[in-house]
């Protein structure tokens, strides 16, 4: 979810929901990559390297990474992991020419915000207006996934506040959106292993973002794919 501002005065407000195997090892948010990309906070796979998230506060950027069906026919042997993709983003670095699997890359600068998405063989740049948006792993507000079909204009009749946790009126339509199961196709809180992925929902990220600052908050879930008494750790 993201909320792009009417004045680049304001800041750009975002709901990150990641969805990920539960036997893959993460690191939870934290500054993983002080050799190579210095003062980027983010959650970092531990298995590539990557990460599913990155911010660089002074820099006034963030990238969210969400997976997308693709028609590559390059061999498994020549794909790169999609994982760096968020940190060159924050670098200033947007994909030109990947060689990844598919994705939508949502990139944010300030008050600014762009959804990069690949599909294998086609790179594409949508920039957002303002208001509000939901990127899943299809096009930007696509009516055709159930979820954002349900959710977004709730989500964006939500009135946030300036200040304080202005996120609290989202993440209690995140809680009343967990009624539905979560194999359900309208569930954001996700079990996607009847749909024939291992990917459950394990944690939530919000975060505001300005010209020269990035405010990142991070819990993760109790449980893989299910709200159940609700997060562990406080925003």
């Amino acid at each position: 979810m993201v909320r792009v501002p009417a004045s680049p005065s304001l800041p750009t407000r975002v709901l990150a929901i990641r969805d990920e195997d539960p036997e893959r090892p993460w690191s939870p948010l934290g500054r993983w990559w002080p050799e190579s990309h210095g003062g980027v906070v983010g959650v970092r796979d531990i298995r590539a390297g990557g990460a599913w998230l990155a911010a660089d506060s002074p820099a006034g950027r963030l990238a969210v990474l969400l997976n997308r069906a693709d028609v590559s026919t390059l061999p498994e042997s020549q794909i790169v992991t999609r994982g760096g993709l968020a940190l060159d983003s924050v670098a200033g670095r947007t994909p030109v020419h990947p060689r990844t699997h598919g994705f939508n890359l949502v990139e944010v600068e300030g008050s600014r915000t762009s959804v990069v998405s690949w599909d294998g063989e086609r790179l594409s740049r949508v920039k957002l207006t303002p208001g509000t948006h939901m990127v899943a792993h299809d096009d930007v507000d696509d009516p055709s996934t159930p979820r954002i079909e349900r959710w977004l204009e709730e989500f964006a009749a939500a009135e946030l506040p300036d200040t304080g946790s202005w996120w609290t009126p989202w993440i209690d339509l995140l809680e009343r959106s967990a009624a539905l199961a979560s194999t359900d196709d309208e569930a954001i809180i996700r079990d996607n292993r009847p749909h024939g992925y291992p990917t459950q929902s394990l944690l939530v990220c919000v975060a505001s973002v300005t010209t020269d600052a990035v405010e990142v908050h991070y819990r993760a879930l109790r449980e893989p794919g299910h709200w159940d008494g609700g997060l562990d750790g406080s925003f």
